[in-house]
């Protein structure tokens, strides 16, 4: 079924059927055993995404993982060299084994929800370097180019794309994670459309949401859904000056006492509402990527939200 039609069968269902979904808990009969890896505990558990500190190499960046207690970690391949720096997938899998890190994700199929062959074919590329690292989920990434932005277009679009992608994670047995952006150019801002889009499909065994604490808070923040959510992002942006619609990736830090973000209250309504999963670091700042001791940077803003919601250290 092409796009074209799948959009007219999708606006035809949206009309009679849309109107009727709720934001309630999505929770597949089963999961792979991988994925419980963060769910069961009280204890808050953190990980690092590669851009907390992207010049490391896979190797180090597991090694400061490991040294800071994380549970795991996100690879990512955009990048300014090869996903794993050119090492096979199954090499660095055995070094997150070895240093008791999860490889919790790889990141990321660009603008998946334009959905294309060549969207195809790097899904399928990130899959398969998925399973032979022995990761769980990949992530997926909206378009952010302010293109498609009416309602009516961008949930076929999302419809569209989830439909392609569910056969080939279910291949792989993978989770596709979906990352709404709190950009006003990104046509898939919130949280809400994509889980009414999801249940909608009959595909919650098959995709989860990233809650990014500073994209929930660009997109006015609102319910965390945290049952259908995977993983947890986070970052601080402490920078007086922007505005919310002013804000970019460039402001995002760490978390300390000058968040503006609130992710301590992000995260304790997740908690709240049920998830215990990691809380992986993703700061872009050039100037926190620039600071010739990263772990102890993290180490501090690790210590902050542990005290700021009264998680004390094991």
């Amino acid at each position: 079924m092409g796009r074209r039609d799948w959009k007219c069968r999708w606006l035809s269902f949206e009309k009679q059927n849309l109107t009727k979904l709720q934001p309630v808990a999505i929770l597949p009969a089963e999961q792979p055993p991988e994925w419980r890896v963060g769910q069961g505990g009280t204890r808050l558990e953190f990980a690092l995404n590669h851009m907390a500190a992207p010049a490391m190499s896979a190797r180090d960046l597991l090694s400061m993982a490991a040294r800071l207690g994380c549970v795991g970690v996100e690879f990512r391949n955009d990048l300014a060299r090869p996903l794993f720096d050119g090492e096979a997938p199954a090499t660095i899998g055995a070094a997150a084994q070895s240093a008791g890190q999860k490889i919790l994700a790889l990141a990321e199929v660009k603008a998946f929800n334009d959905f294309t062959e060549q969207t195809r074919t790097a899904a399928e590329a990130l899959m398969q370097a998925a399973v032979a690292c022995g990761a769980a989920t990949i992530a997926l990434i909206p378009r952010n180019d302010g293109r498609r932005l009416g309602e009516s277009e961008r949930r076929a679009d999302l419809a569209f794309a989830l439909n392609e992608l569910a056969p080939m994670l279910e291949r792989h047995g993978l989770i596709g994670l979906i990352e709404p952006l709190g950009f006003e150019t990104c046509n898939l801002r919130h949280k809400g459309e994509v889980v009414e889009v999801i249940e909608s499909l009959g595909q919650a065994d098959r995709f989860r949401l990233v809650h990014d604490t500073f994209h929930h808070h660009l997109a006015g923040g609102g319910p965390v859904f945290a049952a259908q959510t995977g993983i947890v992002h986070i970052s601080g942006l402490a920078d007086p000056a922007p505005s919310v619609t002013q804000m970019r990736d460039g402001h995002r830090g760490l978390v300390d006492a000058h968040d503006r973000l609130d992710n301590l209250g992000q995260i304790a309504a997740l908690r709240a509402a049920g998830y215990h999963g990691p809380l992986s670091f993703e700061p872009f700042a050039p100037e926190f990527h620039a600071l010739p001791d990263p772990e102890a940077a993290l180490a501090r803003s690790i210590a902050f939200i542990r005290a700021g919601l009264g998680d004390a250290a094991a």
